[in-house]
């Protein structure tokens, strides 16, 4: 189960930095495909991060029962 936990807190963190990566060469590149993603990624990097922090209680929580 501990297994489990860790790499899904390991997927939702390398979901994080892909958002934020993506988001920020969207604002870097500007015009059109700015306006169309940057911002846009930048929400899924909130809602990647807000997972990755759950997933990342749930794993503190079961390590200490285990």
């Amino acid at each position: 189960m501990n297994t489990f936990l860790f790499i899904m807190m390991l997927l939702a963190m390398a979901a994080t930095v892909g958002a934020l990566v993506w988001g920020v060469i969207a604002m870097a590149r500007g015009g059109e495909f700015n306006a169309k993603w940057s911002n846009k990624m930048m929400r899924y990097r909130i809602l990647f991060q807000f997972i990755a922090i759950c997933v990342f209680m749930v794993l503190l929580t079961a390590i200490g029962k285990g």
